[in-house]
């Protein structure tokens, strides 16, 4: 009677039956069956810099990082974490006391919330977002207040409405949580718009986690503000960086969070009970890809920005309505223009059709209707893999 009362029981707990298999694994196993272009899930089909992984050989080689490295990060990373935020954006950081290694930003994101939220704490969310970001909340015990980024045909582009974010605080509102460089939507939020949000912060003495991994990724006229350097936010901001997005290293897991000693000693407190430490070798590898010179960082930002205007212009011609991105390595698409107003059908479809595989944007909704007609499409690929997928998608629509 035992056992048939516990495989009557659900194997999954309440707060995480919701998600279920991610949309990228279901996405990239569709790929694989009908041998598509996947331009849904976000990583390189080329590996970054040849004396980065050199770097990670060598300390393979070295003995250095093979077995477990310091709880907080190996210190060469974490100086040379310190040194990038302080050259680039002038902010300083303790490398002992303020910054952290992660085992990519996913991990960063969750044990960030899992050690500064309590169940009922309310967390507002820009949406759409990273799945993670629901999922994480879910497991502190948190609620998700979504506030949504909606489109701006106009700019092309989408924008958040400040008097909706601000109507969205409440008395039981712990953080918010911001993603600028903006995944899926490719948008990067104004400095105008990050000092309305920084004066909330302060003025309802709220924390901040917020998601740069996309900070070497902006295009055209954008700047990447990070939240830190406002006035108020430094003691009340934690920040997510990756090596994985900036250095085409998506494998290696190498993320971090910088913040005032007693963020990160929350963070590291639940940190350490995930992972505990990863990446060893590879962080080395990493605290010299930190330290790559300045025509690295803008080589790798103008090769993404030809792949983006390749892609979005075959998109374009293809039909699609365009939301060109400010940001990132993902291209938001409106699939209404062909007829269709569904994203997921059309994405599941899609590999049949064309041999071509894109992700819903409704996925990263609470409000499934908002996204419903949005798909996002990655362009961090060879560049004869993109002309061959916009050869592709003309073709289903132009034959």
């Amino acid at each position: 009677m035992t056992g048939m009362t516990s495989s009557a029981r659900p194997f999954l707990n309440r707060r995480l039956a919701e998600f279920g298999t991610t949309i990228f694994a279901e996405m990239s196993a569709l790929a694989v069956r009908t041998g598509s272009i996947n331009l849904g899930q976000g990583f390189p089909d080329t590996d970054g810099p040849e004396e980065v992984r050199e770097a990670a050989v060598r300390a393979l080689r070295d003995g250095r990082g093979n077995q477990y490295p310091p709880g907080p990060g190996v210190p060469e990373l974490r100086t040379a974490i310190a040194a990038h935020q302080a050259r680039r954006y002038g902010l300083t950081h303790d490398p002992d006391t303020e910054v952290l290694v992660t085992a990519g930003a996913t991990e960063a994101i969750a044990a960030t919330l899992l050690a500064l939220l309590e169940p009922g704490d309310e967390v507002v969310a820009l949406e759409p977002y990273y799945d993670s970001y629901a999922a994480c909340i879910a497991m502190a015990g948190a609620t998700r207040v979504p506030v949504t980024l909606r489109p701006d045909p106009e700019r092309a582009r989408f924008r958040l409405d400040l008097d909706e974010l601000r109507d969205a605080v409440t008395d039981r509102t712990r953080l918010l949580l911001v993603n600028t460089p903006h995944n899926p939507t490719g948008t990067v939020l104004t400095r105008a718009e990050l000092t309305a949000i920084a004066e909330l912060a302060v003025e309802r003495d709220l924390l901040v986690v917020t998601d740069e991994v996309y900070e070497h990724l902006v295009f055209d006229e954008a700047e990447h503000v990070p939240l830190a350097t406002l006035p108020g936010m430094r003691e009340r901001t934690v920040t997510i960086g990756s090596a994985g997005k900036t250095f085409s290293f998506t494998g290696w897991k190498v993320g971090w969070v910088t913040a005032v000693p007693g963020l990160v000693t929350a963070v590291r407190s639940a940190k350490q009970f995930l992972t505990y430490v990863s990446s060893g070798p590879f962080q080395y590898a990493v605290a010299e890809a930190l330290a790559l010179p300045e025509g690295y960082f803008d080589a790798f930002r103008a090769d993404m920005l030809a792949k983006r205007d390749l892609l979005a212009g075959g998109l374009e011609q293809a039909g699609f309505k365009v939301f060109r991105p400010a940001g990132t390595y993902f291209i938001t698409t409106d699939i209404r223009p062909l007829g269709e107003s569904d994203g997921f059908a059309f994405c599941r479809a899609l590999p049949e059709r064309c041999g071509v595989v894109a992700i819903p944007n409704a996925v990263f909704y609470d409000h499934r209707e908002e996204g419903a007609p949005f798909v996002r499409f990655a362009f961090c690929k060879q560049t004869q893999v993109l002309d061959e997928a916009v050869k592709r998608l003309r073709a289903m629509w132009h034959a």
